[in-house]
């Protein structure tokens, strides 16, 4: 499964890579993911085993993208599951505030034009951003708690075109 998602994602990356080298300021990338499974359901713990895990396999699952920054709020939980990506990239994680998500995107899509970003949040706000990065509401309601699978890919071309690949992993 592990290669499909690979091939799946080399496959949808290669247009994007290709674009990007003949006009670096068409596409915008923005790849959210809900952090990996946690040890408990206290304030702020860490990733259990399993969450470790997950945060290796999308490591190894987005190693071929290079990523210009790497977004985290500021909980132990989406720092771990976005870390390996941020070191291997070069770049420090950032910390947002995921309490205001249509500030926050609209600065980001400023800010980032043309580059690949990696966000890692939370059941409420990954599709509450992948909403506002859209500017339009495609996710009515959070994911559930249970649920820590899904890949959201908003790319936005320098047209304003805003498109959204939800998959799993």
């Amino acid at each position: 499964m592990k290669v499909l998602l690979s091939i799946l994602l080399l496959i949808i990356f290669t247009p994007v890579e290709i674009l990007s080298q003949s006009s670096s300021d068409e596409i915008t990338t923005f790849i959210l993911v809900r952090h990996a499974e946690k040890v408990d359901d206290s304030h702020d713990p860490d990733l259990s085993e399993v969450g470790y895990e997950r945060a290796n396999l999308l490591a190894q699952m987005l190693e071929n993208i290079s990523f210009d920054a790497v977004y985290s709020t500021h909980l132990i939980r989406t720092t771990e599951t976005a870390r390996e990506i941020a070191v291997k990239n070069g770049v420090d994680i950032i910390h947002y505030n995921h309490r205001n998500p249509d500030d926050v995107a609209a600065e980001w899509i400023y800010k980032h034009k043309g580059q690949n970003i990696l966000i890692s949040g939370h059941s409420n706000s990954t599709p509450t951003f992948a909403n506002a990065l859209l500017g339009r509401e495609h996710f009515e309601t959070k994911f559930d708690e249970s649920d820590y699978g899904n890949i959201l890919i908003v790319t936005i071309t320098s047209g304003e075109d805003k498109k959204l690949l939800h998959m799993r992993y």
